[in-house]
């Protein structure tokens, strides 16, 4: 009787026990206080101790900073300057604005804050995804310098996120455009080029081998005629095709200039 009874205990805690946290923090060295929510990740050249990252450092995200009472485990070093940080479950963050409103499941990489995470755009580095939208409630407002050195005023607050640091690669944006072109595009201008921008390139590309080719086959036909009927007109084939390379080596010269331009101004 008293076995049923102890099954019948471990099957009804069965249920509390998958509903548990299992979440595990392990304890850093920090040479500063940092607050719960803080993206931090590992000093350069060490593994114990970790900052406060930003735009420049997230390829060293490690997790999140956490208050060591919300850990079901924590692996401590019992020392005064520790921080207890999380590296997966879902934790509070502290997120900004600065590169547009996050939305449920918008990864988070480091900002230009420090300890501050923003909507991740690009290839990058992440700590994990938004489990909830911001700006929200809890938003307040707060000014920093950007990288040009212009004072910019943006919305921080605290958001339940996904921990899982990670690599975030950005879909391509679909287009007309084939993505080799594109690239080569944006290659030649130093930029993203636009579609149109490349479209009219295509066509003076186009337009240039069509008449480089008429050239090329006149030349080849007219000097074949010309030598057959006189041999000692040789001489005449050859300035012939002096003159027609020069035309052609111009032709594509312009076309490059044109549209080498069209992609860098338009």
């Amino acid at each position: 009787m008293k076995h049923w009874l102890f099954v019948f205990a471990i099957l009804l805690a069965i249920p509390a026990i998958a509903k548990a946290d299992t979440l595990i923090s392990q304890s850093y060295l920090s040479k500063s206080p940092l607050v719960p929510g803080t993206i931090v990740g590992l000093v350069k050249n060490s593994t114990d101790t970790v900052e406060e990252t930003s735009t420049s450092t997230s390829a060293y995200i490690l997790g999140v900073v956490i208050d060591n009472a919300g850990s079901q485990l924590s692996i401590s070093s019992e020392k005064s300057n520790e921080v207890h940080v999380a590296t997966s479950g879902v934790e509070p963050v502290l997120v900004s604005d600065i590169n547009g409103s996050l939305g449920v499941g918008d990864p988070i990489t480091s900002s230009p804050i420090k300890g501050v995470g923003m909507k991740a755009t690009d290839n990058v580095k992440i700590v994990g995804v938004a489990q909830e939208a911001f700006p929200n409630g809890s938003a307040s407002k707060q000014t920093y310098k950007d990288n040009k050195g212009q004072q910019q005023t943006v919305k921080l607050g605290q958001i339940s996120a996904l921990v899982n640091v990670s690599y975030y690669y950005k879909q391509p944006d679909k287009t007309v455009i084939p993505s080799a072109i594109q690239n080569i595009a944006n290659a030649l201008a130093g930029k993203k080029v636009d579609a149109l921008p490349i479209i009219i390139s295509i066509g003076i590309f186009v337009m240039a081998m069509i008449v480089v080719v008429s050239i090329v086959f006149s030349l080849i036909r007219s000097s074949i005629i010309s030598v057959g009927r006189n041999p000692m007109a040789q001489s005449a084939v050859y300035r012939n095709v002096i003159q027609l390379s020069l035309l052609i080596i111009l032709i594509l010269g312009v076309a490059v200039g044109s549209i080498f331009m069209i992609l860098t101004k338009l």
